[in-house]
Order: structure tokens, then C-alpha cells, then sequence
């Protein structure tokens, strides 16, 4: 019940804060002329503004009330003003609603002064100042504002509802401009300054509504994480998907206007009443239209964020996947037809109405080949999906996850999948179905983490997998996941050497955590946005001379923003134990060393070596260096050919080409998906 009513006060202040901005914009599109022509629905729009800047001060209070009742989980509280205060002196987002109140206060104050004022463009920019910054204010406390670069979020959404508001805000001056020249009784004078004032404003709101198209693609970029999934499965999906039909209907309306209806006002008496009294009309639909659309986006901006809501469940059983379908020919030319059928289906639309085509077949032909187009583009890109496949994995892609996952697979896979996943374990030939490549096929980018859950839980081809629901608990099965990924991504990483790529991060690796000799832990998230990190993994005495290299040359890599952290990859001998990690000047770990291990001897594989058979190697001696966003850059091993990083300058070079690149992707995910 609170939730309701929470949104219904944030529908009437979004709505009247709306209003004030399009209706003071609009008239300082009319003001120029209004001063030779007399206009009395002027005076009638300008009456409103007292008793908007009234209801938005009445949304604002229901919404501390409402906003106070769900924070505190105490309905009574709603009523409470000494519980809002705590409120208001407590949360970030109690301070924002002061701000708005305080402009909404300060706002109310310029309506009067606008209200009882002689006309002035200047008063009514003024105005619309105002209100768009109470509006401004409401966006620090949106959804995008909560994200990651809540810098670009808040001020695309700012300018999103600015942008709206002088294109609603506006509605209300069309429909008393349209009906004032919808009458035989206007003088030409007065319906040509309808038609001049409406065309002003049919040129600002182009604008305007190619700035709420830009800016709200990328507010939903980032409150949908899976598109299809996000759009078709979510309440946020849904509003979302409601909202931009209603936006095409209204854009619709608009164009007719813009181009018919608005340009006959100028014209003879007869046809200047008529296309007013059409304007009047469809402006008025456009208007509901409108009404609801902000409705919707009154609820759209209380729903949870398609990309932090769980699909449990997925509904449907099937999914539109161009990864898991694009590398087949025939799908590649279906859609290619497709297309062509949906661009043949625009045409004849337009040629039909053209060349004015029978009724039936202006509609037959169009149709025929809209649903042809569609079936073609949609069809040949469905896969088969499962109730778990958009299911988000609960366990973290880290190196503990990933360990286990070792342990499993080794225990329960190897017989049929092979060693390394490659499908070729001792047992596959006698199967009546092949097990897949999961090392060097792309199988873990071309399906969801949930359809391998499901397939891990039910078996598949009908009992050639078996099922290991019952077997394995749910936490292993994503374990075992996280290790086919890991595996996957480890052979992906072939082409990754000590000389870096320039400008190209594209290799996520698994977090870790760790405990070092000199009482330091921490993880490699970490290091985010702070400094790189050179990951040294080693064993004992192989070792040893680089090592001592490393030790003298810790200062200068350091000095570059470059933290080291060295894994021994085998226990240390009891007797150089000590002396060898109290030599070393960087933090060696003795915790989770293991898991750390084995997460990253999966990235053991080279373009030379892609070590593809039997059990694979195990290097003696790996490095690893990241950038300071996350992402593994580069790789160098003895053993790979060439100096690679025995060269001290060849290293220092490839970190200060690193820390000189700006951030190029956001940071890598903390689950597979």
C-alpha cells in the first residue's frame, strides 16, 4: 500500500515539475508576438503555474512520507514529522529531498512573481530554470545516480526528463493554442500567430525528443545488463518496452501534426478551422498519451533495475542468440533474406499509399511480407533455453571457485571430456554421442552460465550426461562452471605475450584472495583503478635466479605504480623457507596460494604451445601483469621464447605504456554469465 501511494505522489510532483517546465518554455516561444496579438489562452496557461508549483510541493511531502515509511519499515512513520526529520538529517537521500523542496519552495515563489507580472520572455526562462532544476536535483537520487560512473548516469537522466519536460510540459499550450484557432471567428492575424507559435514549438521539440531518444538509451543501457532477457523477463523490461510504444505512437502524432495540421493554419478560414479543430483533437490524444507515459515512467523509475532483478525462472522455451547461431551459413543467409523482406515491407508501405493502392492491398501485401521478414530474421537465431538459463551465478568467478572446480571435474569428467575438457576422454568414442569441446570451441561464450547449470543438474541427450543434481550440490555445480569458463578463457589467452596490445583489455581473469608473509592480505580487486599488478608465480629452486632479478629490480617496477605479488607454486623447503622470503622486498603468499595456482596454470597456453593433449604442462615459472582496471595484459614464461622480462627495461616499458591508456572497458564482471 505504501508503494502505491509512494507512487502516486511521485507521479503528481514528476507530473506538475513537467508541466511548469514545458508550459514557461512555451511561452517564451509565444512571448514575442503576444504583446501585438491579444491571446487569452496566454492567461489561461499562466493561471495553472501557482497551482502546479502547489502540487509539487504536495508530491514532495507525500513522498518523504511514504520514503520515511519504507526506510524504516514502520507505516506509522509516514505520519510522523519527528521521524522525518531523522530522516531528512540521516540519508543522502533525505538531503536531496531537501534540495528539492528548497527550489520547489524557491520556485513557487518566481510562479507568483510570473503570475501577477507584466509578460517578459525573460520571466518565463526564468521559470523554466527553476523547474528543471528541482527536476536535476530528483536525478541524484535515481537509479543511475546508485551505478558505477554515476557522474554520466545522473546528468543523462537530468537531461533526459528536462528534455521531456519541455515537450509535455508543452502539450497543454498546443491544445489551448489549436482550440483558440479551431473557430471561424479568429482573425487571420490571430490563427497565423497559432501557426507561427506552433511551429516554433514543433521545432524545439525535435530537438528535444531526439535528446530524451539519446539520453534514454543510455539511462537503459545501464539499467539492463542481457537486453533480450532484461527487456522480455523483467518488470523494468516490460515498462520499458510500454514506454516506448506509447513514444511512437506520440512521435506518430507529432510528425502528422508537424507536417499537416500545424502548416494549414495559415491557410484559407475553412481549412485553417478544420486542420485546428483535427489539431485540437489528436493533440488531446497525444496529451493522454503522454499522461501516461509519465505514469509509466513514475513506476519504471521505482521498479528494480532489469540488471540487479533475478530471473529465476525464464519463462519461454526459447531465446533469440546471434553468438550461438551467427557461425552457421545457413543462418547467415536467412536472416540476410529476412532483412531484405522487413526493408521490402517499409516500401511497399510507402509505394502503396504512393500510388494509392486498394485498401486490401495496401494492408495484404505489407503484411505478408512484415510477417515473412520477421520469421526469416527471428527464427533461424532461436535456440532452446531452460527455466535456469538466465539464472546469475550466485558463487564468484574467483580462484577458490575455480579450485574446486579442478577437483571436481578431475573426480567425475575426465573419463568422457578428457583431461582438459577437449572431449576426448578414454570413454567418448564408445558414446553414441561425442562429448563437445569445451577447451577450444567457443561452447561457454555461445550459452548462458544457466544453460550449463541445467544441463549439469538434468543431464543431457537423454541420460549420455548424466545428471548431477543429486550428486553435486548447487554451490559445486557452479563451482564446476566457473571452471569450464576459466579453462576456456585460459585457452582464449593464447594470443596474449609479454609485449602487450595496445588499447585491447579483453581477458577477465578470476579474482583472488590472498594473505602474504608480511601480514598483508587483501584481493586482486584491489589493485582497481589504484595501480597494476605483476602476479609472479613460483617454484623453488627453479626460481631462484629470477627472483633475485625481481629483488633488485623491485624498486624501479614499484615506482611505476606497479605493485608485485609473488605465489609460490610449491611448498618452500624448511631451510631456505625463511631466508628466501625475508630476502624478498614485495609480499609473498602463504595464504591461498594453492587455489591461486591452479586458477591461473589454465593460462599456461601460448600461440607456440597450445598444449592441447594428455594432461597438460605445468609451468615451473608464470607471470602475469594487469592494468590498474582489471584485465589481464601481459604474460611471459622462461620457457616461451625470447628474453621477454628478463629484460628489466622491456618490463618497465610495457607497465608505463599501460598506465598511460585510459580506461577502455568498465571492470571486469565478478560472475560468469
Amino acid at each position: 500500500m505504501i508503494e502505491a501511494v509512494g507512487s502516486l505522489f511521485g507521479f503528481l510532483q514528476l507530473a506538475s515539475n513537467m508541466m511548469l517546465v514545458g508550459g514557461c518554455v512555451f511561452l517564451a516561444i509565444a512571448e514575442e508576438k503576444l504583446t501585438a496579438v491579444r491571446q487569452p489562452w496566454a492567461a489561461r496557461l499562466k493561471s495553472i503555474f501557482p497551482w502546479l508549483a502547489l502540487l509539487l510541493l504536495i508530491g514532495l511531502f507525500g513522498l518523504l512520507a511514504t520514503t520515511t515509511a519504507q526506510a524504516t519499515g514502520i507505516a506509522g512513520n509516514a505520519l510522523s514529522p519527528q521521524a522525518w526529520l531523522e530522516f531528512l538529517q540521516k540519508t543522502r537521500v533525505g538531503f536531496i529531498w531537501t534540495l528539492r523542496a528548497a527550489s520547489a519552495l524557491a520556485l513557487l515563489a518566481i510562479v507568483l512573481y510570473v503570475r501577477v507580472s507584466p509578460s517578459a520572455r525573460w520571466r518565463y526562462v526564468l521559470c523554466a530554470s527553476a523547474a528543471s532544476l528541482t527536476i536535476a536535483f530528483g536525478a541524484l537520487s535515481s537509479h543511475s545516480a546508485a551505478e558505477e560512473q554515476a557522474m554520466v548516469g545522473t546528468l543523462s537522466y537530468a537531461l533526459h526528463l528536462v528534455a521531456a519536460s519541455v515537450w509535455f510540459g508543452g502539450l497543454p499550450g498546443v491544445v489551448l493554442v489549436a482550440s483558440s484557432s479551431s473557430t471561424r471567428t479568429g482573425t487571420t492575424e490571430e490563427r497565423t500567430h497559432a501557426g507561427r507559435v506552433l511551429s516554433r514549438f514543433s521545432a524545439l521539440a525535435l530537438p528535444a525528443m531526439i535528446a530524451i531518444i539519446v539520453s534514454g538509451i543510455v539511462v537503459a543501457n545501464r539499467m539492463i545488463d542481457t537486453y533480450y532477457a532484461g527487456l522480455v523477463a523483467t518488470t523494468y523490461g516490460w515498462l520499458l518496452i510500454t514506454k516506448v510504444t506509447l513514444l511512437v505512437l506520440i512521435l506518430s502524432i507529432a510528425s502528422r501534426a508537424k507536417s499537416v495540421w500545424v502548416p494549414s493554419l495559415t491557410q484559407a478560414p475553412e481549412r485553417a478551422a478544420i486542420g485546428g479543430q483535427k489539431l485540437r483533437t489528436w493533440v488531446a490524444v497525444e496529451l493522454v498519451l503522454a499522461v501516461i507515459l509519465v505514469i509509466v515512467a513514475t513506476l519504471l523509475a521505482n521498479a528494480i533495475p532489469a540488471k540487479h532483478d533475478i530471473i529465476d525462472n525464464w519463462p519461454y522455451p526459447f531465446r533469440f542468440s546471434i553468438d550461438a547461431t551467427w557461425d552457421d551459413w545457413l543462418v547467415r543467409m536467412l536472416v540476410g533474406i529476412g532483412v531484405v523482406l522487413l526493408i521490402l515491407t517499409g516500401l511497399t508501405l510507402s509505394l502503396g499509399r504512393k500510388k494509392q493502392w486498394p485498401s486490401v492491398w495496401r494492408i495484404v501485401v505489407p503484411a505478408v511480407l512484415g510477417i515473412l521478414g520477421l520469421g526469416a530474421t527471428f527464427y533461424p537465431i532461436a535456440v532452446q533455453s531452460y527455466p535456469e538459463t538466465y539464472r546469475k551465478t550466485p558463487v564468484p568467478f574467483d580462484a577458490i571457485s575455480i579450485a574446486n572446480g579442478v577437483e571436481l571435474f578431475t573426480a567425475n569428467c575426465i573419463p568422457c571430456h578428457g583431461p582438459q575438457a577437449k572431449g576426448n576422454g578414454v570413454l567418448a568414442k564408445t558414446l553414441p554421442k561425442q562429448p563437445v569441446d569445451l577447451l577450444t570451441e567457443p561452447h561457454t561464450a555461445m550459452h548462458t552460465a544457466g544453460d550449463f547449470f541445467h544441463w549439469l543438474t538434468y543431464g543431457r541427450f537423454n541420460g549420455v550426461m548424466p545428471p548431477f543434481g543429486e550428486k553435486f550440490s548447487e554451490e559445486e555445480r557452479w563451482d564446476l562452471l566457473n571452471f569450464l569458463h576459466a579453462n576456456a578463457r585460459g585457452y582464449q589467452s593464447r594470443i596474449i605475450a609479454p609485449r602487450i596490445l595496445p588499447h585491447q583489455p579483453f581477458m577477465a581473469s578470476p579474482n583472488f584472495s590472498y594473505t602474504a608473509q608480511d601480514g598483508s592480505s587483501g584481493t586482486l580487486k584491489d589493485y582497481r583503478g589504484k595501480q597494476g599488478l605483476l602476479l609472479v608465480l613460483f617454484s623453488w629452486p627453479d626460481s631462484r635466479d629470477r627472483l633475485e632479478q625481481l629483488q633488485k629490480a623491485a624498486t624501479s617496477i614499484t615506482e611505476t605504480g606497479t605493485a608485485i605479488l609473488g605465489v609460490p607454486m610449491t611448498e618452500l623447503p624448511p631451510n631456505d623457507r625463511e631466508s628466501t622470503i625475508q630476502a624478498i622486498p614485495f609480499p609473498i603468499v602463504t595464504e591461498g596460494a594453492q587455489e591461486i595456482t591452479r586458477s591461473y596454470r589454465l593460462f599456461r597456453r601460448t600461440i607456440s604451445n597450445p598444449d592441447l593433449f594428455g594432461e597438460g604442462t605445468r609451468p615451473k615459472h608464470m607471470e602475469f601483469l594487469f592494468d590498474r582496471f582489471g584485465y589481464l595484459r601481459g604474460r611471459w614464461m622462461p620457457d616461451g621464447g625470447g628474453p621477454g622480462w628478463i629484460d628489466i627495461d622491456f618490463l618497465v616499458q610495457q607497465i608505463t605504456q599501460l598506465n598511460q591508456e585510459p580506461e577502455i572497458l568498465p571492470p571486469p564482471g565478478d560472475h560468469v554469465h
